[in-house]
């Protein structure tokens, strides 16, 4: 592999796993963390078993094929990458911008489980558990990277010679 080539492969499979671990973490939020805490006492069978007697049993493949968007648009990254058509700085700004929606398709994914949750429990359908945070944090940190990776650019650009055609 030529060197030029070496960096934006490398940043596209370190987005690779980080965008496929912020999936897995949200589901780990979805499926395990928030339905404990929204029935402390519980275990996970109890709550599933007591969703299901209230007509509120949410399916778990719709939430996971959800969340595996990221990671599958993360992949079609890298397969761009390997062909040579993207450079590192714009595997990095797709990287970004793939963490920072990741908010979105968190709360796309959960929204039916914390709803359900709430009818069964009657409760607020909000997380209930703290892990989502890290979620969220993540995603606006991404945002704020993409913003300064984009702005550097553009300053970059802006600074080099202009070349004679």
């Amino acid at each position: 592999m030529a060197a030029s080539r070496t960096r934006p492969v490398a940043v596209a499979v370190i987005g690779l796993v980080v965008v496929t671990v912020y999936a897995a973490w949200a589901a780990l939020q979805i499926l395990v963390l928030n339905p404990l805490a929204a029935g402390p006492g519980r275990s996970l069978a109890q709550i599933h078993a007591e969703m299901d007697a209230a007509g509120q049993a949410v399916g778990i493949p719709p939430t996971l094929g959800i969340l595996a968007i990221g990671p599958l648009l993360a992949a079609a990254v890298l397969v761009g990458v390997s062909r040579g058509h993207l450079a590192a700085r714009t595997t990095a700004m797709l990287t970004l911008a793939l963490l920072a929606l990741g908010a979105f398709g968190y709360f796309w994914a959960s929204f039916m489980w914390g709803m359900n949750l709430a009818d069964t429990y009657g409760i607020g359908g909000g997380d209930h558990s703290p892990w989502a945070r890290p979620l969220y944090a993540v995603s606006l940190a991404s945002l704020v990277g993409l913003i300064a990776v984009a702005v550097a650019g553009v300053v970059r650009d802006r600074r080099a010679p202009a070349s004679v055609v």
